[in-house]
């Protein structure tokens, strides 16, 4: 194999798609530095795992000797990304937004070598655009083909209502790489559409067009639904060392290649090693355990790393209510109520039905420091300290 062909086989590790790959050859054929982009809208103060896979990506392009824009959408989060969204996203603050971009560059340096790393902010350049400036990057695109959008397709075909300043979204995405003049754009599988604009854009503004690379979007614990904090199924970068391991442990066995195929810079024929063992008969938690060491070292460090069992799995007795006991929200989405099983799965306090159907079997559950000896129905407005075994526990607010 040559130099590009190993170089081209690190970047399309776990990648869903690279768009042109002749592009992207013909850019490292030409022995420059190549400019790398991603950005990321400061919408959260912390990160998980789920948002990880895209800087992994970043940290190989950065050891294969390239430069990455790790870019802050301080502009762009003002709009709020319609990807995905049903509804309009309401806007963040500038307060909300300068400090959730002050953790997001303290964590992101865990992975990125700070060194070989630009950080950007959309609005040096956005802000400076005048009413007329916008204009005339409206004008590079037409509603017709916004419309051809998935998400907003579904919004326009249901009535839902879009705002004017979401069409503008994917523009000031694509805006982005004209003013950075990327070569390679990164982003999720959700983010094609913005991606692809910014190829329109750089085209029309006589530069050449960036490839674009688009990452999966990462399972969360449950195996299932993406990891996100909403969700409860998620691994955040500022977890305990202990917590990294114990949720690590417990991730469902077939989801433990793909999160090694992500998450962890391990060469794939080590990995591939790992998953024939284990096909010939080893215990896939013998592997967790070397994920879990490699990730919390990354994230904390080697000695918390080989001490993570220690403190994982903390026990709160059964009937005792802790001090700082999480709170999590819980809202009805239309119901008029909800049952204690599905109020455990929907509170993170259980990882699937299933698990929360045992619990529940067993005896287990806890209401503010009471067994629960039989059914019971939540409603809106309810707020109690709910322990599911020894090592869920939870305030939960059911809202509307």
């Amino acid at each position: 194999m040559t130099a590009i062909d190993d170089a081209l086989a690190i970047i399309k590790r776990g990648v869903d798609e690279l768009l042109p790959e002749d592009e992207l050859v013909e850019k490292l054929k030409s022995g420059r530095r190549l400019r790398i982009k991603a950005g990321f809208d400061p919408t959260a103060p912390d990160l998980h795992l789920g948002h990880t896979v895209l800087i992994n990506k970043l940290r190989q392009f950065q050891d294969l000797g390239h430069e990455v824009i790790f870019l802050i959408g301080d502009f762009t989060g003002m709009i709020g990304d319609p990807t995905g969204k049903s509804a309009t996203r309401p806007p963040l603050t500038t307060e909300q937004i300068a400090e959730n971009a002050r953790t997001y560059k303290e964590q992101v340096f865990k992975i990125l070598d700070p060194e070989k790393t630009t950080v950007a902010f959309n609005s040096d350049w956005m802000s400076k655009m005048s009413a007329a400036d916008m204009i005339r990057l409206a004008g590079q695109y037409t509603v017709a083909r916004m419309l051809e959008r998935d998400d907003f397709a579904k919004r326009y075909a249901a009535e839902k209502s879009i705002a004017i300043h979401e069409f503008l979204y994917p523009l000031v995405q694509g805006y982005d790489s004209v003013a950075l003049e990327a070569d390679v754009e990164l982003g999720g599988t959700d983010q094609k559409f913005n991606l692809l604009m910014g190829r329109i854009l750089q085209k029309h503004y006589g530069q050449a067009p960036q490839a674009i690379l688009t990452m999966p979007i990462l399972e969360g614990l449950d195996g299932v639904q993406k990891m996100s904090k909403s969700l409860h199924n998620y691994i955040g970068v500022n977890d305990s060392p202990g917590e990294m391991y114990t949720k690590l442990l417990s991730i469902p066995d077939e989801l433990l290649w793909r999160y090694f195929e992500l998450l962890s810079f391990r060469p794939m024929a080590e990995v591939n090693e790992f998953r024939a063992a284990v096909d010939g008969g080893a215990n896939p938690q013998e592997f967790k355990r070397v994920l879990a060491e490699e990730i919390i070292t990354r994230f904390h460090n080697e000695e918390a790393a080989k001490g993570a069992h220690k403190s994982a799995g903390n026990q709160v007795a059964l009937g005792a209510i802790p001090d700082n006991v999480p709170e999590v929200e819980v809202a009805l989405a239309g119901r008029e109520d909800v049952h204690i099983v599905s109020l455990l799965r929907e509170a993170g306090l259980a990882q699937n039905g299933k698990a929360a159907k045992d619990v529940f079997a067993r005896g287990a559950v806890y209401i503010d420091g009471v067994q629960l000896s039989g059914d019971r129905m939540f409603i809106e407005g309810d707020v109690a300290v709910i322990q599911a075994g020894k090592k869920k526990i939870a305030k939960i607010s059911i809202t509307k």
